[in-house]
């Protein structure tokens, strides 16, 4: 109990003698295991990540997806990312900004992803995550859908399906929906 008493004591000095510079804030283990699974990343070469806010916040980031097979290639998809503090023990939030024709995607940027909902465990990480949207775009799947429209259309008719993403990428309508352009 003494020595627990010291360890406080010496914690206020330190805090005291810092001269005016603002205490250092402690990390939470979601910050450290992030910062790890941030630094052990392997992106593929067609992933870019980003830190908005900079380099100090870490829970918040983004990452740009350009597709170099499948039906969205030449695009280019800008996922947001919030981590929560409780991280790995619940999945990010992730989000997609761009807005795109997509069976996984819906129009307000939700995503499907089954390592993002229930089959989220704490072995995985950020790297699993980009890989899965990745994946998203390489092999879009019709049958978890969150766009139906856009589901159905793949199921049935794979032709016209590329025709529609060919038109939003482009910055076209696909039906009554307009779609800013985000080929590269």
């Amino acid at each position: 109990m003494i020595k627990l008493f010291k360890v406080k004591e010496k914690q206020r000095e330190i805090a005291e003698n810092a001269k005016g510079k603002p205490p250092v804030k402690k990390q939470t283990a979601g910050e450290l295991r992030l910062q790890r699974d941030i630094t052990e990343l392997n992106l593929p070469k067609t992933c870019t990540i980003s830190f908005p806010n900079g380099k100090d916040d870490l829970m918040n980031f983004e990452v740009t997806i350009r597709p170099d097979e499948g039906y969205y290639l030449g695009g280019s998809f800008l996922f947001s990312f919030q981590v929560p503090s409780v991280y790995p023990h619940e999945a990010p939030k992730v989000k997609c900004k761009t807005k795109v024709y997509h069976p996984n995607i819906d129009l307000e940027g939700n995503v499907c992803l089954n390592i993002l909902r229930e089959d989220w465990k704490p072995v995985l990480n950020v790297n699993t995550i980009i890989y899965g949207l990745f994946h998203l775009f390489t092999q879009p799947n019709y049958e978890d859908p969150l766009n139906h429209d856009a589901a159905a259309v793949l199921r049935d008719n794979p032709k016209m399906f590329e025709s529609n993403v060919r038109r939003a990428m482009a910055g076209g309508y696909v039906g009554q929906t307009s779609f800013p352009r985000c080929m590269q």
